[in-house]
Parts: C-alpha cells; structure tokens; sequence
C-alpha cells in the first residue's frame, strides 16, 4: 500500500491488510452499517474511497478496541455527522493480553446452600409481592 498516493482508493484486500482483518468482515460491516457503501465495479470488486476507509477505521477502533458491539455502533453512527469520521485518523491500539484467571468451583457447603436457599426463598417473597 505504500505505493499508492494519499487519497487513492482501497481494494477491499488492501484496506483487510492494513487493518489486519479478513476481507470477509468488511463484507459483512456493509451489510450492517448502512453509512459503509464502497464503489463496486464490474465483477463486483470493491473501492474504499478516502471516506469509506475513515468510516472502517472508526468501526474497527470502536467494535475491536473500544469494546462496543455491533448494534453500540449502529447508535453511535446514526447520531454523528458523517464528516466527523474523518477528521483523525486512528492510529491501532497496541493490543496487550488480558491476563486469564483460572476459576475454581468453591464446594457446596452445607452453609452455602442454606444461604442460597434463603436468597431464593427472599426473591420469590418479592417477586410475589410486586
């Protein structure tokens, strides 16, 4: 991609590469965010434009950095203007692994149940009640 000018358009396998995400999830973003319409040419072969690979950057930081889901976004980019997605470019997070905490079963005690019994007993007063 280096050797394409500023402002060139993208392949769909070009802008996958710089994201480092399968072409598939592009294809599929465009199914869902209805704001993401690259040019398609014959044979069905798609263009980014400078506006598109903005919009896909900004998806990307929000579903794969930020933590949102699909439908967050959906929110979030149906209230913004569309010129807002391009006015910085996002630079990738760098990506540190959460560390796992192995879970362990505690035993069911006979103290436990009796606690558990009682919270449930106590849910089904107020649910009855209300």
């Amino acid at each position: 991609m280096a050797d394409k000018a500023e402002g060139a358009f993208l392949t769909i396998g070009e802008l996958a590469d710089e994201l480092g995400l399968p072409q598939h999830i592009l294809r599929y973003w465009e199914s869902r965010f209805p704001q993401l319409r690259p040019l398609q040419r014959a044979g069905k072969r798609r263009y980014y434009r400078p506006d598109d690979v903005a919009l896909v950057r900004r998806i990307n930081q929000l579903l794969n950095h930020e933590g949102y889901t699909i439908k967050g976004v959906q929110k979030l980019l149906s209230a913004r203007a569309p010129d807002q997605f391009d006015a910085a470019p996002v630079v990738p997070a760098e990506r540190t692994p959460t560390p796992v905490t192995p879970i362990t079963a505690t035993p069911m005690t006979p103290e436990i149940l009796a606690e558990l019994t009682h919270m449930r007993a106590s849910l089904a007063r107020a649910l009855a009640a209300a």
